[in-house]
C-alpha cells in the first residue's frame, strides 16, 4: 500500500504552507528562503510519487484487491483539497492570484469531477479515469519545480498580453471538468443505458450518489455566506480542509458501495454535526466562538475519517485474508 506514504507526506506539506502562509497571502511566499521553497515543492512531488506507481506495484506482485482500491481512491478524494489549495498558494490572493471564494469553488469543480467518475462506476460497474487528472499532477510538477528555484515572482508578469497565469489554470480546471470528465462520464453512462447494463434503473438509484455532496456544497457556501467573521476570509485553509475530510468521506462510502454492488446511502453522517455548527453559528449562540467551532468540527471530522477508514480497512483485511501492509499471508492460528 505505497499510496499510504503520500498522506502523511501531504499532511507535512500543508502543515509547513499553513505555517508560513496561513491567509493565502502570496507576499509571505516571496519572502521564504530558497532552500525552504525547494523543501516544501519536494515534499509534494514526493507525495505524487507513491500514487503513480501503486497500481504497477500492486499488478507486478500480483496484489490487486478491493482493499487496494480503496486505499488508492479514498487517498486520492482526500489529497483533492491538498492539490487544488497547495497549488494556488503560489498565486495567492493578490492582484496575480484569486480570491478565497474563487478558490472555494474551483476546489469544488475538482472535487464533483473526482465523485462523477465513482458515480459512473456505481451505475456502470466500470471505473473510466478520464487523463485530466494525470496532467494536472504534472502540470502542478512543473509549476512547483519552477516556483521553488526562481519564486512565486515567475507567476506574476502575464504570459499572453492581460492573461495571468492564474487564468490559466482556473481555464484549465474548469475547461478539463467541461470537456473531458463531465462528457466521458455521459457518454459511458449513455453506452450503458443502451446495451442495458446500467446497475441501477429509477432516476432516485441513479441520482443517489450525489446526494451528500450536493448537500455538503450548499451547507458549507452557507455557513461561508452567513458567517459573522467572514469565516473563508480568515481561516481559508482550515475551512478547506474541513469541506475536503468531509468530501472524502463521503466518497469512500461510495466506494465501499460500488464495490460490494451495495445500495449507496442517500445521507453521510457527517453532513449532521456540520449542519449542527451552521445552525449555531446562524442562531447567533456563540458568535464569538466561530473560530473554536471550526476548529472542534474540523477535528471531530478528521478524527472520524481515519477511524472509518481504519475499521474499513480491518474488515477488508479479515474479508479477503490478508494484510494491509504486507505481501504476505495471514498464518492460521
Amino acid at each position: 500500500r505505497v499510496e499510504v506514504v503520500g498522506v502523511p507526506v501531504c499532511w507535512l506539506h500543508t502543515l509547513c504552507q499553513l505555517q508560513t502562509d496561513p491567509l493565502l497571502c502570496v507576499e509571505v511566499s516571496t519572502k521564504l528562503p530558497i532552500l525552504e521553497r525547494v523543501q516544501q515543492k519536494l515534499l509534494f512531488l514526493l507525495a505524487l510519487f507513491p500514487d503513480g506507481v501503486d497500481g504497477k506495484q500492486a499488478r507486478r506482485t500480483n496484489s490487486s484487491t478491493p482493499l487496494g482500491e480503496l486505499f488508492d481512491h479514498g487517498l486520492d478524494s482526500w489529497a483533492c483539497v491538498y492539490f487544488v489549495v497547495t497549488v494556488y498558494s503560489t498565486f495567492g490572493r493578490g492582484s496575480t492570484g484569486v480570491s478565497v471564494f474563487v478558490l472555494y469553488l474551483l476546489l469544488w469543480v475538482v472535487l464533483f469531477s473526482f465523485i462523477l467518475s465513482h458515480w459512473e462506476k456505481y451505475n456502470t460497474g466500470i471505473l473510466f479515469l478520464p487523463w485530466g487528472y494525470d496532467i494536472s499532477q504534472v502540470t502542478i510538477s512543473i509549476v512547483y519545480i519552477v516556483t521553488a528555484i526562481v519564486g512565486v515572482e515567475a507567476w506574476y508578469a502575464p504570459f499572453l498580453f492581460n492573461f495571468l497565469y492564474r487564468d490559466l489554470f482556473t481555464t484549465m480546471i474548469i475547461a478539463c471538468a467541461l470537456t473531458v470528465t463531465l462528457p466521458m462520464s455521459l457518454y459511458n453512462f449513455y453506452k450503458a443505458y443502451k446495451n442495458n447494463t446500467l446497475k441501477h434503473r429509477s432516476v432516485y438509484e441513479i441520482m443517489l450518489p450525489l446526494v451528500s455532496p450536493v448537500l455538503l456544497f450548499a451547507l458549507c457556501t452557507t455557513w461561508i455566506f452567513v458567517s459573522p467573521m467572514d469565516i473563508l476570509e480568515v481561516h481559508p485553509r482550515l475551512f478547506y480542509f474541513m469541506v475536503g475530510t468531509a468530501f472524502a468521506n463521503i466518497s469512500c462510502q461510495l466506494i465501499v458501495c460500488q464495490m460490494s454492488s451495495t445500495r449507496c446511502q442517500p445521507l453521510n453522517w457527517m453532513l449532521l454535526p456540520i449542519a449542527l455548527v451552521l445552525f449555531v453559528v446562524v442562531s447567533g449562540f456563540a458568535p464569538s466562538s466561530e473560530t473554536l467551532l471550526l476548529y472542534l468540527l474540523t477535528t471531530f471530522l478528521t478524527l472520524a475519517h481515519i477511524h472509518y477508514g481504519v475499521v474499513v480497512v480491518s474488515q477488508l483485511s479479515r474479508h479477503f485474508n490478508i494484510r494491509p501492509f504486507s505481501l504476505k499471508k495471514p498464518t492460521p492460528d
